[in-house]
This record gives structure tokens, sequence and C-alpha cells, in this order.
């Protein structure tokens, strides 16, 4: 039998069942996480408070993070996979099934082989050999300098024409096939494990994020929170996050459990 759902709660309660969260650059700042911040990941799950990271990171790190962080589950590759706990064990659920992956895979590499020539500031990612579903490009992780916005935006314009899904974040360029999505992704855990819908229970779940590639996440979450390093990609954005922090990367998403969410 399945266990019986939360009760109801307004749109306005003050506190989410669920808070969605970026990984790069919104719980972590300069490659690393704060202590800070996994000391308001710990509040948020002594409030029972699920954290559900949302990211684009690979597979790996991925199954790290639901090892050994306070999160109830873990959704990875920008929604190509979700982890989710068991009691002591990991359980995946893939988008797509491994040969379609495998397939994709060579239109991929073949794609970005493309992307690399055409624009020589990008590389691939050191974290591809740990990704199932997508492959990603560096543009501002080991790559120094930095690649120029405008050389990012017209690799993923590149990309696009060539008939993959692109989004760039932080650090990179994240390529694949299929039609997952971190929000499609999101919508279904939510769905599967507590049967919410952002339309029926717009209070329910709130989203954390940095940059252009959380558009759609801040779109479909009213309860929405940009931490201070999102200022630059304002303009961008169509809908912009509710609130947004004074500190930047892992030290906003403290501030904001600490100060906003959860006050002393």
């Amino acid at each position: 039998m399945s266990p019986p759902l939360p009760p109801p709660l307004l749109p306005d309660h003050p506190l989410p069942r669920v808070v969605l969260t970026d990984v790069d650059d919104t719980l972590t700042w300069e490659g690393r996480l704060p202590s800070v911040t996994l000391a308001a990941m710990e509040r948020l799950a002594t409030a029972g408070i699920g954290l559900v990271p949302v990211t684009g990171a690979c597979a790996g790190w991925c199954d790290q993070i639901a090892r050994t962080w306070p999160v109830a589950a873990v959704i990875g590759e920008n929604g190509a996979f979700t982890i989710e706990r068991e009691g002591r064990h990991l359980r995946y659920r893939d988008w797509q099934d491994e040969a379609t992956r495998r397939r994709h895979q060579a239109w991929l590499q073949k794609a970005a082989d493309t992307l690399l020539r055409n624009h020589p500031g990008l590389r691939l990612a050191l974290d591809n050999a740990y990704r199932r579903c997508d492959l990603a490009l560096d543009h501002a992780q080991e790559v120094v300098p930095p690649v120029p916005a405008e050389t990012v935006r017209q690799a993923l314009a590149d990309a696009h024409a060539l008939g993959v899904q692109a989004t760039a974040s932080s650090i990179h360029i994240n390529l694949w096939l299929g039609d997952f999505s971190k929000k499609a992704a999101s919508l279904a855990w939510l769905r599967r494990h507590h049967g919410w819908t952002p339309g029926e229970a717009p209070g329910y779940a709130a989203f954390v994020g940095d940059s252009l590639n959380d558009a759609q996440m801040f779109e479909t979450f009213p309860r929405s929170v940009g931490v201070a390093n999102i200022r630059p990609h304002l303009a961008a954005l169509p809908v912009p996050p509710a609130h947004i922090t004074q500190a930047p990367g892992g030290l906003g998403f403290a501030e904001w459990v600490n100060e906003v969410l959860l006050p002393c």
C-alpha cells in the first residue's frame, strides 16, 4: 500500500515540502561546496524538507551526491535520469533505454567534433567518461581564460542547427538528444512521490538556480530563488526568480535557508 500523501498546504505556506536546486554555482562556489551550504542542507533535512539537486552534472558526480549528501533524490545530466534512495541503496530511473543512449552518443560525438572545430576555445569536459546520456563541452571549468559569452551563445545556436538539444550552465555546454529536461524530470519526480503539480500546489516546491539553463524552472515554480550570480542573466530570463539572494552560489543558498526559509 502506498504511504498517505501529506496534508494539503496553502500556496503561501511558509515552508515548502521540497526544495529543487541546481548544483554548480548554486550549491557550490568557486568549485567547492562551502561548509555553510552543507549545514543549510542538513537544516532542511532536519525540518522535513526534501532536497533534490537538479543538475547538468555527470552520472558519476550525481551518484556521489546521492550517496553522501542529505538529499531525497538527484536528477542528473539535465533530466536524463533520476537517482532515488531506497534505504541504503540507490535506484536509477533512466529517461531512455541503453540502446537509445548508445545510438545517441555516436551522433553527439559527431556534433561535438563540429562544434570544437568551429569554436577552438571550447574543450571536451573532463567528466565525459562518467556521463550516461549527454556530452559536455567545457567553456569555463578548466578552460583558462573562459570562453567569451558570445562564443558560447553561437555554439548553442550551432548545436541547435545540427539537430542537437543544447544548454549552457556556468561551466559547461551540455549536448543531448531526446525530450528530457530538468523541468520534465522534476515534474515526474514530484508526481511520482507526492502527486503534485506546480499548478495545483505552487507552494509545495521551491527551486533555486543561478543561470540561463534554469529558465524553465524559474517559469515553472513560482516559489523560485536566484543566488546573486544570476543578476547578469536577468535581462535574458523570460521569468526572473521571485527572490534573489545577496550572496553568490552556495553562500547565497545558505543565506536563503537560514535567513528566509528557516530563520533562527
